[in-house]
């Protein structure tokens, strides 16, 4: 091995993540040319006579770099770098191999027992250090991307308890919301009110309710708030305590008379108050469709609102079904609206369905969206011997049979379903 020259030192040279280096070899004369070049370089300079030995050494002060040279007694240096290469140790070491081979076969011997590189005897000082200062730069790019990579880890690891904390939270939320609808249905004399509500997420925008003040008198509604997530159903948490079903006092569907009962406002009257209360609050961008409708159960009197609702299914009892309402704006969105009635009569037998888009707006496997034909006709296959609550999860597992397979429930998907029979 050449001569270095004092000039050569730690101080004129950069090995960057290189500090100690491991110099095996059974030839003591050739550890110390090694260890002599090595140390002017500024290294810390361990040694080993054997690789049994080396791999004792490796378990309690692993090096930055390994010199060894291939054929020593015993354990050979293909041997000890198979056996380095299995420790199991938290830091990358460089690996050179000294040999006298350069067969290219007995090179990939060596790269696949995990050699980093090799120098072919007898050695030239300038190669050693050239090589060492590029297993330097290649041990610089793995140690800067190892902690990278621990950052990264890091910042999962924080995300996912962050994750953990939002999705309990998310949870709770939803129990929270399925406490705004406590009953999916409800019988009212002998008519019924049947409710599916089914939220993309956890949480969801849609919301349904019903409310009766007194015998005979009858509130049902379907809501679908903009948007989804967390802000759509902080908005339905609001909305159903503007029509709750428990507290008469704060529902602003109603009114209180003679201080004796309360009274089922027209639904026009309602839309125009939800409308003002949401265009007085500053901030809010949120706005919300619905169709709320109020009955005579005596007489099967209808009358609803349709602010840019789906249209509401009315299904005969003779088999024929129509479409109601007129459309209209949604809540929430400009000041000053006006709303319009619709009324019709319902007789014994007759069944209204209450919906929001997430049906007809169901993208298809087929392609295409569900609209209002594909819903008219889900609902009269499903009509035939089918009622309450189990007329909608029929509807709703036929719309999942239907649904384009790689976008699931992107929309929320809600419905009322009301049964006339009369008081």
């Amino acid at each position: 091995m050449a001569e270095v020259s004092q000039a050569d030192t730690r101080s004129d040279l950069d090995f960057g993540a290189i500090q100690k280096v491991l110099v095996v070899d059974d030839s003591r004369l050739q550890r110390r040319i090694l260890v002599a070049s090595l140390k002017k370089w500024g290294f810390e300079v361990i040694e080993a006579d054997s690789g049994d030995v080396a791999i004792e050494m490796c378990l309690s002060d692993p090096p930055d770099l390994v010199l060894s040279d291939w054929v020593m007694p015993g354990m050979s240096g293909l041997e000890f770098c198979k056996a380095f290469r299995a420790l199991d140790g938290d830091q990358y070491s460089y690996f050179i191999l000294l040999t006298s081979k350069s067969e290219k076969q007995e090179v990939a011997r060596g790269l696949d027992a995990g050699a980093d590189d090799f120098l072919i005897k007898p050695l030239e000082a300038d190669e050693l250090r050239a090589r060492i200062s590029a297993g330097a730069r290649i041990l610089d790019m793995q140690r800067e991307l190892s902690e990278k990579n621990r950052m990264i880890e890091s910042a999962l690891e924080e995300l996912r308890v962050a994750h953990d904390a939002i999705d309990k939270d998310l949870i709770q939320a939803r129990k929270i919301q399925e406490s705004l609808v406590p009953e999916l249905t409800r019988e009212f004399g002998k008519s019924r009110v049947s409710m599916l509500l089914k939220p993309c997420g956890h949480i969801g925008g849609d919301l349904v309710g019903m409310f009766s003040p007194g015998v005979n008198r009858l509130g049902f509604y379907s809501i679908d708030v903009s948007g989804h997530g967390i802000t759509s159903a902080m908005m339905t948490a609001r909305l159903g305590g503007y029509l709750s079903s428990s507290h008469f006092d704060q529902n602003m569907a109603m009114e209180r008379r003679f201080d004796k009962f309360y009274a089922l406002l027209p639904p026009e009257e309602v839309a125009a108050s939800l409308n003002s209360r949401l265009m007085a609050d500053a901030g809010i961008e949120e706005y919300f469709t619905m169709v709320y409708a109020i009955i005579d159960l005596r007489n099967g009197h209808l009358k609803m609102v349709q602010a840019g609702h789906p249209h509401p299914l009315l299904l005969r009892q003779d088999g024929s079904a129509e479409f109601l309402g007129e459309g209209g704006l949604p809540i929430g969105l400009l000041p000053d609206v006006t709303f319009q009635r619709t009324e019709t009569y319902m007789q014994p037998g007759d069944r209204l369905l209450l919906y929001s888009d997430g049906f007809t707006e169901c993208g298809l496997a087929e392609g295409g969206l569900l609209e209002d034909d594909g819903l008219l006709q889900m609902a009269l296959d499903c009509a035939p011997g089918r009622s309450g609550s189990e007329f909608l999860d029929d509807m709703f597992w036929r719309l999942t049979q239907v649904m384009a397979p790689d976008s699931g429930m992107d929309d929320d998907v809600s419905a009322v379903f009301f049964e006339y029979n009369g008081h």
